[in-house]
């Protein structure tokens, strides 16, 4: 071979390789709720980009779109809700999305600006929780918990205001989005606040609530894709990413315990 042929050769190789990474990266498109979802999402993002995985975050301010936008293929995966709110979206709207991989639990709280526990709400106090099915029911139940209402035996986190059994207070259940709760707070007696909503306001859920869930608990949240996505080999790069000594982490050392890692 003439030194001519080997030095074409030789370059070629060399453009081959110098291409070969930015061939090898792929890039997908992740909706996340504003707040600790788009945090970890952060930190998760430059984990994957060290696997060869871009991630483009794209934040939401609602509970509704980030699916609906999965659905359709304007991104292609989402981190923000628990598997029976997914459930109840897949049953109400015939999603074609599937769960997989956990990430955190937020413990869900009350709170309230004029009282500092349920026991002291007054009868026929206003007490908001969310409009949406997996949500309120979990709110109901952890009126439950603490003893303010008594549920119909079976309703389960599918409880709905109709299944309240007793309700020796008479409390005004009010249901409201869930995003808008923390607004609430100044007309309402009280109102369950999720943690990521609870963070934005300012309101730290293990000094601000005055009832809050067990840490553990089956509210899980976790990574979504459209089911036909769910073995394709990225996906597996953004459950590593999401469940990596990174993210665990960043969600022990920044949150203070409003939430913890589910993985």
């Amino acid at each position: 071979m003439t030194f001519h042929r080997r030095t074409l050769l030789l370059s070629s190789l060399l453009l081959i390789a110098a291409a070969a990474p930015a061939a090898a990266q792929e890039t997908i498109k992740i909706a996340v709720t504003a707040g600790p979802h788009a945090q970890i999402a952060e930190e998760a993002k430059k984990v994957a980009e060290r696997d060869g995985l871009k991630l483009q975050i794209v934040e939401f301010n609602d509970y509704i779109q980030p699916n609906a936008a999965l659905d359709a293929g304007d991104v292609q995966a989402n981190s923000y809700q628990h598997l029976p709110f997914l459930q109840s979206q897949i049953q109400a709207r015939g999603y074609k999305i599937s769960a997989v991989g956990n990430t955190v639990t937020f413990p869900m709280g009350f709170y309230s600006k004029k009282y500092k526990s349920l026991a002291e709400l007054p009868p026929g106090a206003k007490v908001g929780i969310q409009n949406d099915p997996s949500n309120s029911g979990r709110a109901l139940a952890l009126l439950q918990k603490y003893g303010v209402i008594k549920l119909k035996p079976g309703a389960g986190i599918s409880a709905t205001v109709q299944d309240v059994a007793e309700n020796p207070k008479k409390l005004q259940i009010v249901q409201i989005e869930a995003a808008q709760l923390p607004r609430s707070l100044d007309d309402l007696d009280a109102s369950a606040i999720n943690t990521n909503y609870a963070v934005q306001a300012k309101l730290v859920p293990t000094r601000d609530a005055i009832a809050i869930e067990d840490p553990k608990n089956p509210y899980a949240n976790l990574l979504a894709v459209r089911t036909e996505d769910k073995d394709k080999p990225w996906v597996a790069k953004l459950v590593k990413a999401f469940q990596s000594p990174e993210v665990k982490q960043l969600v022990e050392s920044t949150f203070s315990g409003s939430m913890v890692p589910a993985f």
